[in-house]
C-alpha cells in the first residue's frame, strides 16, 4: 500500500499594510462621522435625549462642505475680535440710553380732559 504524500499549502499573507500615518491621512482625507443617541427611558416616558454628532476631516475637506464656523468665531479668529463692540462702549451707550429715558419721564404730560 502506497502511503498518502501530504501536499504543504502555503498560507497567503497580506503584504500591505497601513501605518498609522496611512489611516490618518485617509480619514482626513474622506471624513469620519461618528454619530450617536443616548435616551433614558422610564415606563416610555422619555427623560433625557443625548445626540452625539462627531466629524474628523482635515479643514479642507469641511470647507468643502460647508463647515467654517472657525472663520466667524471672534475666540479662534484674531481679526474678528477687534471687530466686535467693547464693553467700555456698551457701557457708553446704556448711560445715554438711560439718561434718554430719564428725561423722558420729567416731561410733562398734557392733561386730556374729556367732555360730558
Amino acid at each position: 500500500m502506497d502511503t498518502p504524500v501530504k501536499q504543504q499549502r502555503s498560507m497567503t499573507h497580506s503584504v500591505q499594510s497601513a501605518t498609522l500615518a496611512d489611516v490618518l491621512e485617509r480619514i482626513l482625507d474622506k471624513g469620519l462621522v461618528i454619530a450617536g443617541d443616548i435616551k433614558i427611558k422610564i415606563v416610555d416616558i422619555e427623560l433625557l435625549t443625548i445626540q452625539i454628532r462627531l466629524l474628523v476631516c482635515s479643514v479642507d475637506k469641511a470647507r468643502e462642505m460647508g463647515i467654517d464656523w472657525w472663520t466667524t468665531s471672534p475666540y479662534l479668529n484674531a481679526k474678528l475680535v477687534e471687530q466686535t463692540p467693547r464693553t467700555e462702549d456698551l457701557l457708553v451707550r446704556i448711560a445715554r440710553l438711560e439718561a434718554a429715558a430719564q428725561t423722558a419721564e420729567s416731561l410733562p404730560v398734557a392733561a386730556v380732559t374729556v367732555g360730558a
